[in-house]
């Protein structure tokens, strides 16, 4: 084992901002986030880590949150909350469920893909190549409820990778990338840290830590990476910063609350995360 592995979790743009004052936190605290060998990214986690392995400063980042910039308009119905928490927990079996999730999501009826690729593409700023450093983002086949990865051999663009990453079932459809369907990659991983198996250190950011359904939360997966050896920091928001976020994580007006919180965090945690990350 070796090396350094950041995971970036979803959690819409509420979730997102919170990750983001987080990373910003921790950068303003001396964690030398940009020095990872690799970023593992999911949903909001791969927007963010794209951005930041480009090399766009946790600062600038945590700064258009607070400003209201990269505004997400996601709008949940009362029907399609059900119908996802219908297909998810219709089954104490994770690979059934993610099944009937991804089942749900090919027949919703939803706006075009191009309405993901449309918003992700914004969020994204100037950052359209793969980075010169390792980065994975994880996206899950509707068809068949795997967890993939894309990465800057995949032969895919990195707006493909990331929209496939963020397609929330019900609400967006599944996207269409390399002649396959996927949908959000934290459906049945809110952060995927069994990605990061093989890494000495790991820290992982993750707003929310667990997947609807009958999946294993982000401390049972950091767990199983201790237990492979591995040194794992995990961060997930703490009660003020619960509070601060809310029960909407698709409220966009909650997003610099959310970001506050995470600065916040960030700054109490940093000394513990250095240790670990950089010790």
């Amino acid at each position: 084992m070796s090396g350094t592995a950041l995971v970036l979790g979803g959690g819409g743009p509420v979730g997102g901002a919170w990750m983001v004052g987080v990373l910003a936190g921790l950068s303003e605290a001396g964690v030398d986030l940009g020095g990872a060998d690799v970023v593992i990214g999911t949903s909001a986690g791969a927007v963010f880590g794209s951005r930041l392995r480009s090399g766009v400063p946790a600062a600038d980042l945590y700064q258009r949150q607070l400003s209201g910039a990269d505004a997400v308009r996601l709008p949940v119905t009362a029907r399609q909350t059900a119908s996802y928490l219908w297909a998810a927990l219709g089954s104490r079996d994770p690979q059934r469920s993610v099944e009937r999730l991804g089942r749900a999501a090919l027949r919703a009826r939803t706006g075009p893909e191009s309405d993901v690729f449309d918003t992700v593409g914004p969020l994204l700023g100037d950052v359209r190549d793969w980075p010169e450093g390792e980065l994975r983002i994880a996206a899950v086949d509707a068809r068949n409820g795997r967890t993939e990865v894309f990465d800057s051999t995949s032969g895919v663009t990195l707006l493909e990778a990331v929209a496939a990453s963020c397609a929330v079932p019900v609400v967006w459809p599944p996207v269409t990338v390399a002649g396959r369907r996927w949908m959000d990659g934290g459906s049945r991983s809110t952060a995927n840290l069994q990605l990061a198996r093989g890494y000495r250190r790991v820290l992982a950011v993750v707003p929310v830590p667990r997947a609807v359904g009958p999946h294993p939360s982000a401390a049972q997966q950091a767990a199983e990476l201790s237990d492979d050896g591995a040194r794992v920091v995990l961060l997930t928001p703490d009660r003020a910063a619960r509070r601060a976020m809310g029960r909407n994580l698709a409220d966009d007006t909650h997003r610099p609350a959310a970001a506050r919180a995470g600065h916040a965090q960030a700054g109490e945690l940093a000394p513990s995360v250095v240790e670990v990350w950089q010790g």
